[in-house]
């Protein structure tokens, strides 16, 4: 591995974790697991919930992202 290749790789990586860190610092504000279609059951003790329509938008984002950055 050569070292430009080797560069590209970190600055990947760091912005990988700088988007992974301002995803989780904006995390509380950001719409995911409240969006409508998200099953929330509550019942006498129990609960349950399932954010079926965040996990698909989730899905839908990074699958684009990721075949934008594989196919370069």
């Amino acid at each position: 591995m050569d070292v430009s290749a080797l560069g590209r790789l970190l600055l990947v990586v760091g912005i990988a974790v700088a988007a992974v860190g301002g995803f989780l610092a904006l995390g509380g504000r950001l719409p995911f697991g409240r969006l409508p279609g998200d099953i929330s059951v509550q019942g006498q003790g129990t609960s349950f919930f399932f954010p079926i329509v965040s996990c698909i938008v989730l899905s839908v984002v990074l699958t684009v992202v990721l075949n934008i950055i594989i196919r370069r």
